[in-house]
């Protein structure tokens, strides 16, 4: 199956109708409800139109749309995934690792990849898949406090 990562920025409305599939599952490990009109919000989302320093990626599996990749660029340098989506139909299928690769790829330098402890499959991907794209050079942190979690740092500048 062909893998693709594809600039978004044109594509706002697909991305906001995948990211109610990405926050119907992610409700699981996270508490939320629909507002009124029966939608999940997002505080975020559409900062990623009009900021300079966050990019929408959509996922295309042989053409067809099969998730997102939200992208941030912070103050200090160093690039996060603040989120990242693939229907459960491409699952467990490799497609996500291929994305995330394609995603580090664009953006060579520091990243730090951030999963909430409620959720240890996240984990177990983002650690899986950093490992195979570092070839095992990455930190992993355990952190406390307001956004308990796991998270993995590297930097792939001499890739």
């Amino acid at each position: 199956m062909q893998v693709e990562l594809m600039d978004a920025s044109g594509h706002k409305a697909a991305v906001t109708n995948l990211n109610q599939l990405y926050l119907y599952d992610f409700v699981e490990f996270a508490d939320a409800d629909v507002n009124q009109a029966g939608l999940y919000t997002s505080a975020y989302l559409d900062a990623y139109w009009f900021e300079e320093d966050r990019h929408p990626f959509l996922i295309c599996v042989g053409g067809r749309f099969a998730g997102f990749a939200l992208v941030r660029r912070h103050a200090e340098g160093k690039h996060s995934i603040a989120e990242f989506f693939v229907m459960r139909k491409y699952r467990r299928k490799g497609i996500g690792e291929r994305a995330a690769t394609q995603v580090y790829a664009r953006f060579p330098g520091r990243w730090t990849v951030h999963q909430m402890a409620s959720n240890p499959g996240a984990q177990a991907f983002w650690r899986k898949t950093i490992d195979r794209v570092t070839g095992g050079r990455f930190t992993e942190t355990e952190h406390a406090g307001r956004s308990p979690g796991t998270s993995q740092s590297f930097d792939n500048s001499a890739r």
